[in-house]
């Protein structure tokens, strides 16, 4: 089961006017500012691997054959808002809504982010579930760590000032080390 982006709900953490400023841009140069709206979701996203956090608000749906058996289904969304809504699949892929109050967060949405399943979920047989969550910083959220947001800002500026310059034999430039030490910071740990 892996979670599907559906779709963003919030804004980037970061915006063109405060990273035009972090730059140290004058206000007569426009030119760049389409490569720095490009660079800036870029840049989030090699933050969110690197932290294993969400730095902007989504919508997510996860697609389920079966209850989970023990009632809880980690998921790789840091940080978890809100259960949205449930449904019940069918093999014409009609959805027939599940009252999601059985459906909730667990008790560690940052550190630790899963759903719980109470027992009075009706059976699916040969159905699936659907469940639609929102996860991310922003919005609805907790708001994005300070770490989090310089460690963006230094990325952009990073791959602002060396375009064109690709990593080791080819590769994509990593973060700067002062963006993943940042980054480091905040990471969600695995177990």
């Amino acid at each position: 089961m892996i979670p599907i982006r559906v779709e963003e709900t919030g804004v980037e953490p970061v915006s063109l006017p405060e990273m035009r400023a972090y730059l140290r841009l004058s206000s007569d140069e426009t030119a760049e500012d389409g490569l720095i709206t490009r660079l800036i979701p870029a840049a989030r996203a090699a933050v969110e691997t690197a932290a294993r956090r969400l730095l902007r608000p989504a919508r997510f749906r996860v697609v389920l054959s079966d209850w989970p058996r023990l009632g809880l289904l980690p998921l790789p969304l840091s940080p978890l808002v809100a259960v949205l809504r449930a449904g019940r699949v069918d093999a014409r892929g009609g959805v027939t809504a599940i009252e999601p109050g059985p459906i909730r967060i667990g008790p560690d949405p940052w550190e630790a982010p899963c759903l719980l399943f109470g027992p009075d979920l009706p059976p699916l047989g040969p159905a699936s579930a659907l469940v639609e969550v929102s996860a991310g910083c922003g919005g609805e959220g907790p708001p994005v760590p300070e770490p989090l947001i310089q460690a963006l800002r230094l990325t952009v500026a990073d791959w602002f000032e060396n375009r064109g310059d690709a990593g080791r034999d080819g590769a994509p430039r990593p973060l700067p080390p002062e963006a993943a030490g940042l980054a480091d910071t905040c990471r969600r740990m695995r177990l």
